[in-house]
Formats: structure tokens, C-alpha cells, sequence
């Protein structure tokens, strides 16, 4: 049987992936490289780790960052009420 957890990871995980090659392939594959270079993590981890997602985001895009975060929001708001996607939307839009 699936996990709840690991559905909503799944879920976090597209949502990331799709808003970054939405804005282009190089996009997704900076932000990708990063993560890994910096945190030794992939995308999936950001569920668990959203300050990565969040730091990588703003070291590479400045303030432009909120875009990119107001899209994987928008994709995400209807599991907010759940506690751990509340904390993982928290952390990213603070």
C-alpha cells in the first residue's frame, strides 16, 4: 500500500519539476544541479527540505524567486490543508 507521505512528495516533486521546465529546460537543470551540488539532494528531497528548494531559488533568481514559488503554490494549495504541505508551503513562501 502507498504511503500517504510519499504520494505527497510525489505530488511536491511534479509540481516543482513541472513550474521549473515551464520556464525552460536550462532553468529546470540549473536549479537541479544545484540542489545536488550544494545539498547532495534531488527534487523529491524538497518535500522534506524546502529551505533547499527556497535558498537554491533565491541565490539563482534574486527576488524573480517569488514567481517561480507563487506557481509551485498555486499547484499545491489544494493539499494545504494537510500539515506537512502546510509546513513545506510555509517555509518556501516565508
Amino acid at each position: 500500500m502507498l504511503d500517504p507521505s510519499d504520494t505527497m512528495k510525489a505530488l511536491t516533486a511534479l509540481a516543482i519539476e513541472k513550474t521549473l521546465l515551464d520556464m525552460g529546460k536550462p532553468v529546470y537543470e540549473k536549479v537541479v544541479n544545484r540542489i545536488y551540488k550544494k545539498y547532495q539532494s534531488y527534487i523529491p528531497d524538497c518535500y522534506e527540505h524546502p529551505e533547499y528548494l527556497k535558498e537554491v531559488l533565491k541565490d539563482l533568481y534574486g527576488n524573480a524567486y517569488d514567481v517561480i514559488v507563487s506557481s509551485i503554490e498555486e499547484q499545491l494549495n489544494e493539499f494545504a490543508y494537510k500539515k506537512k504541505m502546510e509546513t513545506f508551503l510555509t517555509v518556501l513562501l516565508k
